[in-house]
This record gives C-alpha cells, sequence and structure tokens, in this order.
C-alpha cells in the first residue's frame, strides 16, 4: 500500500491546567503569609488591583458574620474581599480535580492557645535585640588576645564553632590551614574554653563538662573517672560507677547531681529568639447558648478589590493594540484573584465547620474525646474530593478555647475497641502518656501492663503498638524508666 500524507480529525478529552487554575490551587493550599505575600506581589504587579482601605480602617465592617459549627457556611465572610464579582458563575474549587493531584496524608500539629480579644499590646511589652553569641565571643578575642596571629587563628575558630558550642574539625587541621604550629591553636583553644559562657570550642561533651568542672575547681579524679564513663550514666549502671569512681552512693549521688547543674550545650540558649507566635486563620468560640460560632480570622484575610474606574478610563484612553491587550489581561488576572480569594476563604469555612461538627466532644471535654478522622469523611459531608480537604487542611490553623491547634491536627487513625466503639489513635497516645507520669515509681508499669490497662478501658490494642507509641512520645522503656525513677530517689 502507498503512503502519502493525509489529514484526520479527532476528538478527545483532556485537563488542561490553566495558569489560573494552578493558581487557585496554590493558594487554597497557601498558607496565610505566603497567600499575604502572594497578594502583595499582584499588587505591585496589577495595576488594576488595590488594597481595601476601608476595610483595614473599619476592622468590624470586614469582619464576617459569625458562623454556628454544625451550620453549612453563608456567602457573608465575602465581604473581606470587598469585591462585587463578575456576572459570571465561578466554579466550585475543587472542580474536575480529581485527577490532577493525589491526597495527602493526614498530619498533626499544635500551638500555642490564642484568645480572641483584640490585645495590641505596647512598647514594653517589646524585648529589646540582643547581641548574638559570635558579637559576644567577638569581643573578648578583641580583649584576650593581643598578638595577631592569636587573633586570626581565634577568628577562624569561632567561625568553625556550631550553635550548640562544638568544633568539628581537630588542631591539626585547623594549624595546617591556618599555616601555623598546632601547639599554638590548641593554647588559643584552651584558652577560649574559658569564654563566657564556659565550655565552649570543645571537641565532645566530655571535654565540655571537663571545661566547666575545671572553672568551679571540682575535676578531681574521682570526677575524671565518672566522664570516662558516661556510657554507663546514661545506662544508670550505679554499681559499675561506684567501682570505677572510687566512691560510695552518697558521694556518686553528689557528682551526678553536679553534672545535671552543667550545660551540655553552651552556646545553645545563647541566641534563642522567642518562637513567633502562630497566627490563626480560623477563630472559635462559644455561644451564649452552648453552641460553637466558627468565623474566619479578618486578620489574616487579603482584602483587595478591581479598580473598576480606572479600568474604563484606561480603556478610553488606548488606542493601540498592544495596550488593550495588555489591559485585557490585567483585568482577567485582577477578576480571577479576587474570585479565587473568595473561594479559598468559602472552601476553608465550610472545611472547618465540618470538623468542629465532628469533634465537638473535644473541644467540650478534652484530647480523650477525640474521635477518629479522615479525609473521606469530610469531603464525603462538604460534597468535595478528599484532595480538595487536605489541601485545605495543610498549613491551616484554627484558634480555639483549647488552644491553636492545625485543622490536619484532628485527623487521626482508629484504634477498634473492646466494646465495637473505636478510640481516636491521638487519644490512645495520651492516654499512654497519662498512665506512665501517674505510675507508682515502686511498680513501673511495663508495655504490658498497660495494654491491660487499656482492654480494661475498651481499648483494644496490641504490645506492638503500645511500644511504637511510647517511643514516638519518647518515653524510654519500664527498664529504664525504673533505673531513673531510682537514681532520682
Amino acid at each position: 500500500m502507498a503512503l502519502t500524507p493525509r489529514l484526520d480529525l479527532r476528538q478527545t478529552q483532556s485537563l488542561v491546567m490553566t495558569p489560573q487554575l494552578r493558581q487557585a490551587i496554590r493558594l487554597l493550599q497557601s498558607s496565610n503569609l505566603e497567600v499575604a505575600a502572594f497578594v502583595e506581589e499582584e499588587l505591585e504587579r496589577n495595576p488594576l488591583l488595590e488594597r481595601d482601605e476601608t476595610s483595614a480602617a473599619d476592622p468590624d465592617a470586614a469582619r464576617a458574620d459569625p458562623l454556628p459549627a454544625g451550620s453549612a457556611p453563608q456567602d457573608s465572610h465575602a465581604a473581606a474581599v470587598s469585591e462585587t464579582l463578575p456576572s459570571e458563575e465561578a466554579a466550585p474549587l475543587d472542580a474536575e480535580w480529581d485527577n490532577v493531584y493525589e491526597a495527602e496524608a493526614p498530619g498533626r500539629g499544635g500551638g500555642a492557645n490564642g484568645a480572641f480579644e483584640d490585645d495590641p499590646g505596647g512598647v514594653e511589652d517589646l524585648a529589646g535585640a540582643g547581641r548574638s553569641l559570635r558579637e559576644h565571643l567577638g569581643e573578648q578575642i578583641r580583649l584576650s588576645f593581643a598578638a595577631p596571629q592569636d587573633r586570626l587563628i581565634a577568628a577562624q575558630l569561632l567561625a568553625l564553632v556550631d550553635p550548640a558550642g562544638r568544633l568539628a574539625l581537630p588542631d591539626e587541621a585547623i594549624a595546617r590551614a591556618l599555616g601555623c604550629e598546632a601547639a599554638r591553636v590548641a593554647a588559643v583553644r584552651a584558652r577560649m574554653q574559658r569564654f563566657d559562657p564556659v565550655g565552649m570550642f570543645c571537641r565532645d561533651l566530655r571535654e565540655c563538662l571537663a571545661v566547666q568542672l575545671a572553672e568551679r575547681n571540682r575535676l578531681d579524679p574521682a570526677m575524671r573517672a565518672l566522664l570516662d564513663n558516661l556510657d554507663l550514666l546514661a545506662r544508670r549502671d550505679k554499681a559499675a560507677l561506684m567501682e570505677r569512681c572510687g566512691v560510695d552512693a552518697e558521694d556518686l549521688a553528689d557528682m551526678i547531681a553536679e553534672l545535671r547543674r552543667l550545660d551540655p550545650k553552651p552556646g545553645a540558649g545563647f541566641d534563642e529568639a522567642p518562637a513567633p507566635p502562630v497566627v490563626p486563620d480560623l477563630l472559635m468560640r462559644r455561644a451564649p447558648d452552648g453552641a460553637w460560632l466558627l468565623e474566619l480570622n479578618p486578620d489574616t484575610l487579603p482584602r483587595v478589590l478591581v479598580n473598576r474606574g480606572f479600568h474604563a478610563r484606561a480603556l478610553v484612553g488606548l488606542r493601540g493594540r498592544e495596550g488593550r491587550a495588555f489591559l485585557a489581561e490585567q483585568w482577567q488576572n485582577a477578576n480571577w484573584l479576587v474570585r479565587s480569594l473568595e473561594q479559598r476563604a468559602s472552601t476553608i469555612l465550610k472545611v472547618a465547620a465540618e470538623i468542629v461538627r465532628r469533634q465537638d466532644g473535644f473541644f467540650r471535654h478534652g484530647i480523650g474525646h477525640l474521635r477518629p478522622l479522615i479525609l473521606r469523611e469530610v469531603a464525603e459531608a462538604v460534597e468535595m474530593h478528599e484532595s480538595t480537604v487536605s489541601r485545605v487542611t495543610a498549613n491551616k490553623h484554627i484558634a480555639t478555647p483549647r488552644g491553636t491547634f492545625e485543622l490536619k491536627y484532628f485527623f487521626t487513625t482508629a484504634i477498634p475497641g473492646t466494646g465495637g466503639e473505636s478510640h481516636s489513635a491521638e487519644a490512645v497516645r495520651h492516654r499512654i502518656r497519662a498512665l506512665i507520669e501517674a505510675e507508682d515509681p515502686d511498680a513501673v508499669l511495663s508495655d504490658d501492663a498497660i495494654v491491660e490497662r487499656l482492654r480494661q478501658e475498651g481499648v483494644d490494642i496490641a504490645r506492638r503498638t503500645v511500644a511504637k507509641y511510647r517511643e514516638a512520645l519518647r518515653i524510654p522503656s519500664s527498664v529504664q524508666r525504673r533505673r531513673e525513677k531510682a537514681a532520682l530517689a
């Protein structure tokens, strides 16, 4: 048969990810800080967008009406966007996204307690900026070393020290890099170890503790032997330690207490800055009738509007085709951004209301009443896809009377119960911690004993699951806890 070119018409269906659709997806799963940064960029890029100054001047005008947690969200919260949308109907955010992204696994998180009252605070609440650790050590270097070569060595050591105060490179390697003797580097480093904070520029934990003990004139032969056997101290092997150090039980207890007063990482706490507070996306409070009221945080809602007057004037003044095409593109982008922000707010509020309704027991009675919850259950209730619910709950926080939590915190796996009712894995972990914290020092609970206690309370759990949860909580085994409690006693 002859091979000849020909034209065929074929009709196929495909999902096209337009830039606007990608933008809507990115906004939905972004945190409030990321959304605010994106809106700032758009305000600088798009001349048709402007900030809604009226909403900023009157916060109460932009605040959404409280939404009962058990009811469907209304459109009143869209006042924060402060812009009348175009006449065309906006498509829901999860439309035709089923095959675009895979659903993410639910996570957990938490935050500090939050309050809903406005508390701007005063200048007296702001802490003054202190010197950094390197500035503090640099000043001591200038005061302690007169020789230029010693100052150069000290500056190199300061550049190599890690935030905890350790040096990874040996003196020989530093000396080769600087072209000097290793003995001189060791001498400079020994002098810098007595800088404030004492114990910096050491190789390991033993050397760090030894320097601090020497500064206190407590580095005797028995204490040196204890430092040489820190592995035995970690295992709480008191009998072997008494034999190695040549002391009795009372002296060993005094030596261990002396070690506890030392700082194993002298540089770690110097530059510690207070953790930035988590700004919640949603606010939740109790109504006078006992119901929960849920609203979007007006401080995190970006307030933008489309300047229609500027668009009309510019459209009249433009003559060229390129100018009109640019204006049309910016007009479309501005309207799409406003519509995406409103849909994002509506979707967050709708999903959060369903989560609050299902976890009502947690908010009223505590973590012991946290229910098992998966994305599919919420997605079916709000009639969205699981991937959309996953994006909504990512990087979003809610301020509740019990503290500020990430929305993903409320999604936990189910552990079957002996009576047929399932239990939340997070609630079981909390119960394991409570049992261990309340245990008698003379009757430390083993993992098998914890399993029996939980089964008596209606939780059907295996021993390996208890061990896994205990290790996730960083709780040592019963043998280690027994040694620690005996050492404290």
